[in-house]
């Protein structure tokens, strides 16, 4: 008989209510351990090499060392899946941590001397399942490829330049666990004329994607920000669905543009790949590229789908380099999909297929 082995939680976060209550959360699945807690990074790299953690939970503001400095320690040293708990109002913090290797995070609740931190522990218990399946090696990877960008950063995006004449109208991308990195490596590698828009469906929740896009507009050389209702889609711009909000495409005489729809009890994702995906190729028919990248579940596969009956393109990450390979995974299965290539590679592809030399 196989039993499943026990994953063993380090808990580092400065406030004792916080590692009381993230513990308590944890130990409710009688598959997880919290084998020990940490009240800063020192304390965390010791802890981490006596009792060698699958996943450690990990707060960002410390004193003595923050965890930033344990992150960077960790990923050479000892990579471990890290899964951030922050405040919305430090979400810029949470991107940085991305960038240097953490795999996830959740958004830890404004009220901080109540029991609203169980209003997370349904999330926490999945995200903390599913971490000690990926594979380091992965992640690195990625840290090592948004290192390289930027060293040699693109140049940006003069709003005045004309963009290329492009088959493609429109990049639907979908992502989920792993995928900030993962968008940033891929927008950062995208020319400012690229001849078509840019909608993203990232798994994340309110509060953090305006944080995100603000970031990736600095850095990239497109045009990125929050997408907000009645925004018109332009070439060489990248629109990110807003936490807890649907993108839909649609068509007028003016052309494309944004309608948002706030997430309904019901929905499991929001915002919903498949949904921002369908009405793409609603609107655009065959001029359609998507990009399924990693993430946890099946968001995408039924969007993708949409587009290849209407004659669009779509591409998926392969599982060399997808953080975790479910979604990629399921739109590959289901015949959606014309290509598969690592990360690395996305960027160049995606430019080629918009310049429509295909």
């Amino acid at each position: 008989m196989n039993r499943k082995r026990t994953i063993k939680a380090l808990v580092v976060d400065d406030s004792a209510f916080n590692r009381s209550a993230i513990s308590q959360m944890l130990s409710i699945d009688t598959g997880i351990e919290v084998v020990g807690t940490a009240i800063d990074g020192v304390d965390a790299i010791g802890k981490t090499l006596r009792l060698s953690p699958d996943v450690i939970t990990l707060d960002l503001e410390m004193p003595n060392m923050d965890g930033f400095t344990f992150l960077r320690w960790l990923m050479k040293e000892r990579p471990t899946p890290v899964l951030v708990i922050s405040s919305r109002s430090d979400s810029r913090s949470v991107f940085r941590a991305l960038e240097l290797g953490a795999v996830d995070f959740l958004a830890k609740p404004e009220a901080r001397i109540s029991k609203s931190l169980e209003g997370i522990r349904e999330e926490l218990l999945m995200k903390v399942r599913a971490m000690p399946s990926l594979e380091m090696g992965k992640v690195r990877s990625t840290v090592d490829l948004l290192a390289r960008e930027r060293i040699t950063p693109a140049v940006r995006k003069d709003e005045e330049t004309t963009p290329r004449k492009s088959v493609i109208e429109i990049v639907a991308i979908a992502a989920s666990t792993g995928g900030p990195p993962a968008l940033q490596a891929i927008l950062t590698g995208l020319p400012g004329d690229l001849g078509a828009g840019i909608v993203i469906s990232q798994h994340m929740p309110p509060g953090f994607t305006r944080s995100f896009a603000e970031r990736l507009n600095k850095l990239a050389p497109l045009i990125v920000s929050e997408a907000a209702a009645g925004d018109r889609i332009k070439s060489g711009m990248a629109l990110i669905a807003p936490g807890g909000h649907h993108l839909l495409v649609k068509r007028d005489r003016e052309g494309l543009f944004i309608e948002l729809v706030p997430r309904e009890p019901s929905d499991k994702y929001a915002p919903s790949a498949d949904r921002m995906m369908a009405s793409v190729a609603e609107a655009c028919g065959a001029a359609v590229l998507g990009v399924v990248l990693t993430g946890m579940g099946n968001d995408g596969t039924a969007g993708a789908l949409a587009i290849k009956r209407l004659n669009g393109q779509c591409i998926a990450e392969s599982e060399e380099s997808a953080v975790i390979f479910g979604m990629p995974q399921e739109v590959i299965r289901s015949g959606a999909v014309d290509k598969v290539l690592p990360l690395s590679r996305m960027a160049d592809e995606i430019s080629f297929r918009c310049s429509g030399r295909t």
